[in-house]
């Protein structure tokens, strides 16, 4: 059966573990590094990304993750995991994994009291989304490689980079399970490609 950790540092792990049940795959809470070798692929919820990033140090996550995704295992970001896998960061914060060919910029979408939900269309993926904003980034610009999945108000939100996936809204908090349905078949192919 194909595994997914859920990085349950800090965020809204519990509610991502409820989608990746839901979606039919067996969940791991991640909270020590050792756990990355019992999964498949890795969901880096929401949160505050440079709280994340001070208790991803503190455990010495860094670097296993880095490696994790560098081997070819899918990892997804949503809100501050998606910031977290940026390769540049507002043209000038110091970036955190550094893996996926994105720029991104923080808070974009306002405050708390800005939050909002809007319906996209996610290519390939799911038409008609309900997509919970919250303090959201997006994503200014994409390398060759990354793919834009979805856009709102002219400002990227979704995009995937081979086995890397990020949004800047949160999947986890609605009952449409699509986003991490679509990133569950990312990694039964990946297991089965790193397994030939």
């Amino acid at each position: 059966m194909t595994t997914i950790g859920v990085l349950a540092l800090q965020g809204a792990f519990r509610e991502h573990i409820r989608s990746v049940e839901a979606s039919g795959a067996a969940v791991v809470t991640v909270k020590r590094k050792e756990q990355l070798d019992m999964i498949d692929g890795l969901i880096i919820p929401g949160g505050e990304s440079t709280t994340m990033r001070r208790l991803i140090d503190k455990y010495e996550f860094l670097e296993p993750i880095r490696a994790f995704a560098d081997a070819g295992k899918p990892v997804f970001g949503t809100c501050a995991g998606l910031i977290l896998l940026a390769s540049e960061i507002d043209g000038s914060y110091d970036v955190h994994l550094g893996v996926m060919d994105m720029s991104v910029r923080r808070n974009a979408f306002g405050r708390q009291r800005e939050s909002f939900e809007a319906d996209l269309d996610i290519e390939g993926v799911a038409e008609g989304y309900n997509a919970v904003f919250i303090r959201a980034p997006y994503i200014e610009r994409v390398g060759k490689n990354t793919k834009v999945l979805a856009s709102y108000d002219g400002h990227i939100v979704a995009a995937q980079e081979g086995h890397l996936l990020a949004c800047s809204f949160h999947p986890e908090l609605t009952d449409d399970h699509r986003l991490t349905e679509h990133f569950v078949k990312m990694v039964e192919k990946s297991k089965q490609t790193l397994a030939s």
